[in-house]
């Protein structure tokens, strides 16, 4: 019998909330600390980078008590940055899974566009997932996360006794890149990165959160992780992506944050997507590119003096 996805929402310091779950009770956590990097929700307790990393050991401890023997932890994380330095915080938190027996199944590279510009190194411009998964009878439906065939007509060569002649990809898509390694444009052609564009100023989901991650994100590792009425938690909710793509695919969704603002927002986003008015960047289209006559696509007039006269 087939049940309405619901949406619970628990207000409250997350470790405190969490000991108070039930355990092995998720078949899917999709969440991203925060950064400690000074954010609005951060300031009250700024830790040391030591600090920090201790309690996001606590976390994934608590994190790892209440999933299923078959579920997944999908831990998007990026960097902390001080004095120039860069802490990527997926390296410095895989112990943590992996001495408690999580087994990492791909670390995904999610590429976006836009960013704060660095000045003294290289502009950063892509975050990971890490895919970790308690046992290794996990749920991966690759069919539902399947990109299209760049050559879809492509066969296997003649001659090969088996499949001599025969297409040689799969007719429902192939299965999508976990990384995205920068060498030429045909290598980024042929196996494409999760491009999705993180959400800024007019991007359509954008609410008051200042680190909000797109719904297609979360979507994918729902569809690929997850069955239709199972459960997800986020136990840093925020303003409610992961419940939105939770819901809009027919699992439940179970979300975790101390900010009540936050909060109230994800209630009435998760409202509005029953409703059919929430707006939200539809999966799979591909990054707006500026037409060749628009104003943004030209190369200012300022730039050409400054050219001409260092010459």
């Amino acid at each position: 019998m087939k049940t309405t996805p619901t949406a619970t929402f628990l207000k409250g310091d997350v470790l405190s909330v969490l000991s108070t779950l039930p355990k092995a009770n998720y078949d899917l956590i999709v969440t991203s600390p925060p950064y400690n990097i000074g954010k609005v929700y951060e300031r009250s307790e700024k830790l040391t980078f030591e600090e920090y990393v201790e309690w996001l050991d606590k976390v994934i401890e608590a994190l790892i008590h209440v999933v299923k023997d078959h579920g997944s932890i999908c831990w998007q994380v990026g960097s902390f940055i001080k004095n120039g330095e860069i802490f990527p915080i997926d390296i410095h938190t895989y112990g943590s899974f992996k001495r408690r027996g999580m087994k990492l199944r791909n670390r995904i590279v999610w590429r976006f566009n836009f960013g704060l510009h660095s000045k003294r190194r290289l502009s950063g411009r892509y975050e990971t997932i890490l895919w970790f998964t308690k046992s290794d009878d996990h749920r991966f439906n690759l069919d539902a996360v399947r990109v299209p065939q760049l050559y879809p007509g492509k066969r296997h060569p003649k001659g090969r006794a088996k499949d001599s002649g025969k297409p040689s990809g799969n007719p429902l898509g192939k299965n999508p890149s976990d990384y995205w390694e920068f060498s030429a444009e045909e290598y980024f052609q042929n196996d494409p990165v999760w491009d999705i564009p993180n959400v800024k100023a007019n991007h359509p989901e954008k609410t008051i959160h200042p680190c909000q991650f797109p719904v297609e994100l979360v979507e994918r590792c729902v569809l690929a992780f997850t069955d239709p009425g199972d459960t997800v938690l986020d136990p840093f909710m925020g303003t409610g992506t992961t419940a939105i793509a939770a819901i809009k695919h027919g699992r439940h969704a179970v979300g975790i944050d101390k900010d009540g603002t936050f909060l109230k927002i994800a209630k009435e986003r998760v409202k509005h997507l029953s409703k059919g008015t929430l707006k939200v960047r539809h999966s799979g289209r591909p990054t707006r590119k500026p037409r060749k006559g628009e104003k943004v696509a030209n190369v200012p007039a300022e730039w050409n003096s400054a050219n001409t006269r260092e010459r």
